[in-house]
């Protein structure tokens, strides 16, 4: 383990003090430790801050401080480089992170010893293709969203699968969700709940002004379109993260990426288990 990547949570005190530990931790073992750099300047140690490029790049394990967004954070960082995730929680749920703050040391000793295990994640790939304007691409782990820009109305998004036209949806919004995707937005919108460990995506409606309101889960290797029908425009999300507006005839495509989010366990994750504590259900 030659060189951390520490990715921290700006607004949870905990958290930078875990970083400033894991940065002590990092170097009496004779390792290098990177971050990115405002999160370098806010520890108080801008030498090792680093771009977002490079840091991906040059990292053999990146350490998540801070709640499931922070882990999205990480992923979103470093995923095409396939690097390692160590989540710890300074959150709420966390259903993501899989350490405590105070077994953050014996974690990290553990990763270091070849004590640990790699639960790999289905990643969305998310390709936004804008008329006469190109196309962007993105990563996501939880879920791609296109949602109306404007209250009271509705947005028409064309669903083609695998080329083939599926149907035209009259909805607030539509989510393309991973199976770890499925406890984010799309519970909200009461689509299913699926083990993270399953490869499929969820194509689940927000508020659909029709009859057909139910999720489509859709093998690993679909091709999954949505086009942009009406005059109103739609939204782009990806993992929480506003990225751009679509319009009439621009094109969203969605697949299981060729990447995997590579995160660290110690041991099996029951996920039912994980599901009884977050929801509260073992009283019941």
């Amino acid at each position: 383990m030659s060189v951390i990547g520490v990715v921290v949570h700006q607004h949870r005190p905990v958290a930078v003090n875990l970083a400033r530990t894991t940065i002590d931790w990092a170097e009496a073992a004779g390792s290098e430790v990177r971050m990115p750099l405002d999160d370098a300047e806010l520890v108080g140690r801008p030498d090792l801050g680093r771009d977002d490029g490079a840091l991906a790049a040059t990292i053999d394990l990146a350490v998540s401080l801070g709640g499931d967004g922070t882990m999205l954070r990480t992923v979103r960082l470093v995923a095409a480089h396939d690097v390692d995730v160590l989540g710890v929680n300074v959150g709420q749920l966390g259903y993501l992170t899989e350490v405590e703050p105070g077994g953050l040391e014996g974690a990290l000793e553990r990763y270091a010893a070849g004590d640990f295990a790699i639960e790999s994640r289905l990643l969305l790939s998310v390709r936004a293709e804008r008329a006469g304007a190109g196309a962007d691409e993105y990563l996501a782990l939880n879920e791609a969203v296109l949602e109306k820009t404007s209250a009271g109305h509705t947005v028409r998004l064309a669903v083609d699968i695998d080329g083939e036209f599926f149907t035209t949806y009259a909805t607030d919004g539509l989510i393309v969700a991973t199976p770890t995707g499925s406890t984010a937005y799309a519970f909200s919108a009461r689509g299913p709940i699926v083990a993270p460990d399953h490869r499929a995506l969820l194509v689940t409606p927000v508020s659909p002004h029709m009859l057909f309101d139910r999720t489509l889960v859709l093998g690993p290797e679909v091709s999954l379109g949505i086009t942009v029908t009406g005059h109103r425009p739609a939204q782009l999300a990806v993992d929480g993260r506003t990225v751009g507006t679509l319009t009439e005839g621009d094109r969203l495509v969605c697949g299981a990426s060729g990447h995997s989010a590579r995160l660290v366990t110690f041991g099996p994750r029951h996920f039912h288990r994980i599901l009884k504590a977050k929801f509260g259900l073992n009283d019941r």
